[in-house]
């Protein structure tokens, strides 16, 4: 079994300055608090890090602060997806990976491919991959749901395929893949909420949005579930329960960026699209992490 992935990861804000560009103070500063505070892994460039606002090269520099901050303390997991499975592919050969431990390649959106379909996207995307690939399904965002026959039979024909992140927030799904899955693959949860959960049915801990700004007991809560101390990591759960709710209840990363701006860890600028927690929301934000 691949343990650099078992635990908590967290998926990376990309700190905006007010005009817009990267904060590469305050992405230091997130990545130290994490490691500092036993996040297991880290994930760069997926939906949290705003990753299709950000140019080429933007991109490129996201990787180069975190790999400096890093210093090689934490495995890297780098978001690598899309629904033009030629050019992930050309991403894929053309990004520097070195210091990349996996890629986190989500499942194609808006195109609602058949499960053939997606079944044979990420065979070409396993095919390019030099480094271990976890999937994404995150049916919510993609309007497409991969299957747990799909995800299995990946896992299954591929090698490097290791990982799911599954984000349906459907339980059955989780305990389906559980129940199925090759002895060596992981299903680690992308659902804040239920990684609890998922954890102690027998999941390998979680891709967390919540996770990066209360790290400690976010990590802790996982090992205990994966120690299956129910009791202990249930008392941290529902320490974290409302918040996880707030991070979620506008948009993410609005959300989680609003919780470290009430941590000064860093402002809650986020692009177009996106716009910043509401009033109301950013109150009830800043009441919790005043208490917590």
């Amino acid at each position: 079994m691949n343990n650099k992935f078992v635990g908590t990861g967290v998926a990376l804000v990309t700190p905006f300055n007010s005009d817009l560009s990267i904060d590469h103070k305050a992405l230091t500063n997130i990545v130290n608090y994490n490691i500092e505070n036993g996040t297991d892994y880290l994930v760069i460039c997926g939906t949290t890090g705003e990753s299709v606002t950000l140019t080429k090269q933007e991109k490129k520099e996201v990787v180069a602060i975190i790999s400096e901050a890093n210093k090689g303390r934490l495995p890297l997991v780098l978001g690598i997806g899309g629904n033009n499975t030629i050019a992930v592919v050309e991403e894929i050969k053309s990004t520097d990976l070195s210091s990349i431990d996996a890629i986190l390649s989500v499942s194609p959106y808006y195109s609602k491919p058949t499960q053939e379909g997606i079944y044979q996207h990420f065979k070409a995307v396993s095919e390019a991959s030099p480094v271990d690939i976890i999937l994404y399904n995150v049916p919510g965002r993609t309007s497409k749901n991969v299957e747990v026959e799909t995800t299995l039979r990946l896992a299954n024909d591929f090698k490097n395929v290791i990982a799911v992140k599954e984000a349906g927030n459907n339980m059955a799904q989780y305990l389906e893949l559980i129940k199925n899955k090759p002895s060596n693959f992981l299903i680690i949860s992308g659902d804040d909420d239920l990684a609890l959960g998922v954890t102690l049915a027998g999941g390998s801990g979680v891709i967390s949005v919540i996770g990066q700004a209360f790290p400690s007991e976010f990590s802790n809560m996982i090992r205990l579930g994966l120690k299956g101390k129910t009791n202990e990591a249930y008392k941290l759960h529902f320490r974290l329960m409302d918040v996880i709710g707030y991070i979620f209840e506008e948009n993410n990363p609005a959300g989680i960026k609003a919780v470290f701006e009430a941590l000064n860890l860093c402002q809650d600028t986020v692009r177009l699209p996106i716009v910043p927690a509401s009033k109301n929301l950013k109150s009830k934000i800043t009441d919790f992490v005043k208490t917590f």
